[in-house]
This record gives structure tokens, C-alpha cells and sequence, in this order.
């Protein structure tokens, strides 16, 4: 073994003892673990096709943006929800392949933003969720969101 190598190994041996071996993600706190449950509840409400997930997750005051044919776009997530409500109330047909996740979450005292991804058969979407803790409840206040049509 060269002994550029083996003073790599070395170095990266005492890195992983001295912080105590591999490392393991730690369990979210339990902020995180409630802004993960309202972003869960958008998620569901996408699968299920249930407006009441919907309802769980989004504060109705609150504002989704986006650009769509080139064009700054706003509606408020009342209407977003009651556009789910007006829908079939079932998961869409091709249901068994999207996939969704919650890629990141970050808290600052009562304020949060959420990335997640939407990947379906016909388009990526991602949405940048803004949070706040109202009244002990995290809700989406904002949504803003980018479709990357798949061809």
C-alpha cells in the first residue's frame, strides 16, 4: 500500500472514530416532524384526490404563484382547495406511477419552506412550500411551483 494511501486510510479511519463511526441522520425534531405532517397531508390529498388532505394542509387565506404560457399567476389556495373538492374525489388512473416526496424541510422559530417533488408519468413538478406555525397549527401559506412537461 502507498503510503499516500495508507495515510488516507488512516485519516479517514480517525475521522469515523472519532465522531463515533458512520454517520446517522438524526430523527427529526418535533417542528420538523409537523411541518412534514401538514406537507404530508398536500401529498395525500394529490394521491387520494381528497379535498379534506388538502383542507388539513393549506391555510385559505393563502396564495399559490406561478408562471404558466409565460405569464405571473396568482390564486389563492381557497380556490385551489375548492378546485379539489369540485374533482372526482378518487386517485388518478395512472396513480401506481407517481412518485412524491418531500425533499426538504427548514424551520426558523415559526416559519418554515418545504421543497417537494411531484414526479408523474407526464410531468416533474416542484413545489416550494412557505409554512407558519398559526395558532400552535403548521399550515402552507404559499405555494409556488414549477411543471417540467416530460416528452
Amino acid at each position: 500500500m502507498s503510503s499516500r494511501l495508507l495515510a488516507a486510510s488512516a485519516l479517514l479511519f480517525m475521522g469515523a472514530t472519532l465522531s463515533g463511526g458512520p454517520s446517522v441522520a438524526p430523527a427529526p425534531s418535533e417542528e420538523e416532524a409537523a411541518v412534514r405532517e401538514t406537507l404530508q397531508h398536500y401529498l395525500n390529498g394529490h394521491a387520494t384526490g381528497q379535498a379534506d388532505e388538502f383542507r388539513q394542509a393549506m391555510y385559505p387565506q393563502g396564495t399559490m404563484y406561478f408562471i404558466k404560457d409565460g405569464q405571473y399567476n396568482q390564486v389563492s389556495l381557497a380556490d385551489y382547495i375548492a378546485r379539489a373538492a369540485a374533482g372526482t374525489g378518487k386517485p388518478a388512473a395512472d396513480e401506481a406511477k407517481r412518485k412524491r416526496k418531500i425533499e426538504f424541510v427548514d424551520i426558523t422559530g415559526n416559519v418554515a419552506v418545504g421543497k417537494l417533488v411531484l414526479d408523474y408519468p407526464d410531468v416533474r413538478l416542484t413545489d416550494y412550500m412557505e409554512l407558519l406555525k398559526i395558532d400552535g397549527k403548521w399550515q402552507i401559506v404559499a405555494k409556488t411551483f414549477y411543471a417540467d412537461r416530460k416528452t
